[in-house]
């Protein structure tokens, strides 16, 4: 069943609302709105409350009103999401390339999170058990951010997660995983070899958005060990670019 008239006529209403106040670097007040959309006051007062209630606009001393700490929420997202759509194809034609899952991460908040999987019948993803955040020290995605880190904040992350043993391949030990990251004979590239899921490798590489730090990094099958070297070859170049298109400004 679609939306009645109604509800479509209000959101319609709201929208252009939060565009005249958007408008206003200073605010306007209610009456000003309601003449510049052309809505009855009464409607105006109405839509204007709601919109401060949930918090996309705010209601100013003065009376007037501005865009609220959603608007900019909603803003800051759809920027990274800008910037997503700039790498995808990247991601896309690497996964057409290898035949496999392509992820691409970032170090945000103190978390190793997942922002874009490329996948596909052909290139399956791996069934993603332990959430990321939870797994930096299992995953060739999570070891590569660490590896990058330097000491002071690879410590205070690692002292806030828990080395838990998701295989029985995972290492467990901070001083252990220190050693494995950084004598990687792949450098930059680092790997998961069954760590995370067992029947599944991956190897990683880092990539930045400007100052942020993350990785791109690919899964396979445990029989395609042999090709880590090769996707590594592939992985460094597409890096490259995923770091250039991540860094101009939007």
């Amino acid at each position: 069943m679609g939306a009645s008239p109604t509800l479509i006529s209000s959101v319609q209403r709201a929208f252009r609302l939060l565009e005249a106040a958007s408008a206003h670097q200073n605010g306007a007040p209610a009456k000003q709105l309601a003449r510049e959309t052309g809505l009855p006051l009464a409607t105006a007062y109405h839509l204007l409350r709601t919109l401060v209630h949930d918090g996309y606009l705010r209601k100013l001393d003065d009376g007037g009103f501005v865009l609220g700490d959603r608007m900019r929420t909603l803003n800051t997202a759809g920027g990274g999401q800008a910037l997503l759509s700039r790498v995808r194809p990247a991601l896309a034609a690497l996964r057409d390339e290898l035949s496999s899952a392509v992820y691409l991460t970032f170090y945000e908040d103190g978390e190793i999170r997942v922002a874009d999987i490329a996948d596909g019948p052909r290139a399956p993803r791996v069934d993603l058990w332990v959430g990321f955040e939870d797994a930096g020290h299992a995953t060739a995605l999570g070891k590569s951010v660490l590896r990058e880190l330097d000491d002071e904040a690879r410590r205070e992350y690692l002292s806030r997660h828990p080395l838990n043993d998701l295989t029985p391949r995972t290492i467990t030990t901070a001083p252990a995983l220190i050693r494995e990251i950084e004598a990687t004979s792949l450098a930059p590239a680092v790997t998961d070899l069954e760590e995370y899921a067992l029947g599944t490798v991956c190897v990683a590489v880092p990539v930045r958005s400007g100052r942020t730090l993350g990785s791109l990094g690919v899964s396979m099958p445990k029989d395609q060990l042999s090709r880590l070297g090769a996707v590594r070859e592939r992985l460094l170049p597409t890096a490259g670019r995923v770091t250039r298109g991540l860094s101009l400004t939007i």
